[in-house]
Order: C-alpha cells, then sequence, then structure tokens
C-alpha cells in the first residue's frame, strides 16, 4: 500500500483506544479544526497536509503532503485546569517513546513542548484547552529530505529520514504515538507518571 494515514492503513494498527473515532483528510487547514465539540474523548484527526499547521507561540509548521505524521487528539481530562499545561512534556515523552519503538533512534525532549534528535527538532506538541477539553496537535517530521525543511525555522529542524538515511512507515508510528500517548495520559490521570 502507498504511504498513507487513511484510516484502512492506520486503524488495523491500533492498539487502544485512541483512534477508534478516526478524522481523515487529504489536506484541510489544521487537524485541530477537524474535532467537533462534541466528539468522544481518544477522537483523532489527521491529514496528509495541513495548509496553517501552527506551533506554540502561533509560529508556522509546514511539511510538504504524506512527509509527516499530523494529528490532533481530543482529550476530556477530569482533573484541576492548573495541571492540563502537563499535558505537553506528556505528549512529548510518549511521542520520544513512540520514535524509539519505531526507529531505534533514540530522541529528546526540550521543555515544554519539542522533541529533538542530535539537537535538531524532528516534533512539536501543541496543547490547546477550553471548557474541559484539551486538543493535542502533534506533527512530527518523518520522510522529509532536507531540501523539504524550512529554511527559516527557529529550532532547527530534521526528519526520522534524514537521521536513519530511510524512509518510514507513518502509518505505523502513528499507531504507536497513539498507543503510548493513550498509556502515557492515563498514568498522568491516576497520579502514575514519572515527574520531572
Amino acid at each position: 500500500m502507498a504511504d498513507s494515514l487513511a484510516p484502512d492503513a492506520v486503524k488495523p494498527l491500533l492498539r487502544g483506544r485512541f483512534g477508534r473515532a478516526y478524522r481523515y483528510a487529504e489536506s484541510c487547514p489544521s487537524t485541530q479544526r477537524l474535532l467537533e465539540e462534541e466528539d468522544a474523548e481518544g477522537t483523532v484527526a489527521v491529514a496528509e497536509e495541513q495548509t496553517e499547521g501552527r506551533g506554540r507561540l502561533g509560529r508556522s509548521w509546514h511539511a510538504p503532503a504524506r512527509s509527516s505524521v499530523l494529528v490532533s487528539i481530543l482529550l476530556r481530562p477530569p482533573v484541576d485546569s492548573a495541571r492540563l499545561p502537563e499535558l505537553s512534556l506528556v505528549a512529548g515523552r510518549a511521542v520520544a517513546e513512540a520514535i524509539r519503538e519505531v526507529t531505534g533512534i533514540e530522541p529528546a525532549i526540550k521543555f515544554p513542548n519539542d522533541v529533538l534528535i542530535g539537537g535538531r527538532k524532528v516534533s512539536g506538541i501543541l496543547a490547546e484547552s477550553s471548557e474541559g477539553r484539551v486538543v493535542l496537535g502533534i506533527g512530527v517530521n518523518v520522510n522529509q529530505t532536507e531540501d523539504q525543511l524550512p529554511a527559516d525555522a527557529r529550532a532547527e529542524p530534521t526528519s526520522l529520514r534524514i537521521e536513519a538515511g530511510f524512509a518510514f512507515d507513518r502509518a505505523q508510528l502513528l499507531a504507536a504515538i497513539l498507543a503510548r500517548l493513550e498509556q502515557a495520559y492515563d498514568a498522568w490521570l491516576t497520579g502514575n507518571a514519572a515527574s520531572g
């Protein structure tokens, strides 16, 4: 099958409850906007390309179509709102663990929301909360080549393909991210997440 994040490519790989409700677009302004107010926790929105993707502090996030994992996950954590900023770090760790699992590459976390390989940014997380719901937006540079990365990025970017020397199956990585995130989120909710 051609490299795709369409439901028939990803859903057979899912290991938990995140992503059972799966919204997919070939192209959209932002995966955050594919989620609806009434969607259940664990609903996932995925696109092959975002035309108005955003990072932290309103920075733009651009990637060629079918080169990245671009996903938003809806959460409804029953916790005090003061704890919600912790979710960026919870998600960052989950993404780093999924990258390690799928690629064997050892990433590092840059507080509060970046995942780095060799000091270069491979992933960013954006958490937006309102009225008891949190949307976690995750972008991972998977199969970009050097010339496809933005030259004007604030943090020097890289991709998994550049670091490993070959392309990766994005559906497999997305499924690993959702599984790791679900585990990390559940541990965080019960207070069993490692701190610091």
